[in-house]
């Protein structure tokens, strides 16, 4: 068929980014849990002065996109300190450091 991509080639995927997202959301803490069949990353801001860190966001994936989104991330850390320089966490025996990156 005329309309049909070759097996090797990509398929292009249209992403819609509504504008109410668009803006995104700050976080500052992560609070990562998992299951046998799914991990939920749940995103939080946590304020000086205030008791509290409201939740801001939570993803839900399977574990294979969560593999997937973590060597994502790692090739884009790499690409931003090839360009920027080593980004430095306040605790080198700890990658994440600060507050982002608590798993339960």
């Amino acid at each position: 068929m005329a309309n049909e991509q070759p097996q090797n080639m990509p398929r292009q995927l249209q992403i819609e980014l509504p504008e109410e997202v668009a803006e995104g959301i700050y976080a500052n803490f992560a609070v990562i849990t998992h299951s046998t069949s799914e991990f939920v990353l749940d995103f939080a801001r946590i304020v000086p002065g205030l008791p509290k860190a409201k939740v801001q966001g939570r993803i839900i994936m399977t574990p294979v996109n969560a593999k997937l989104l973590m060597i994502t991330l790692q090739d884009n850390l790499k690409k931003f300190e090839e360009k920027f320089g080593e980004i430095e966490t306040p605790d080198k025996s700890h990658p994440a450091g600060g507050p982002i990156g608590f798993n339960a």
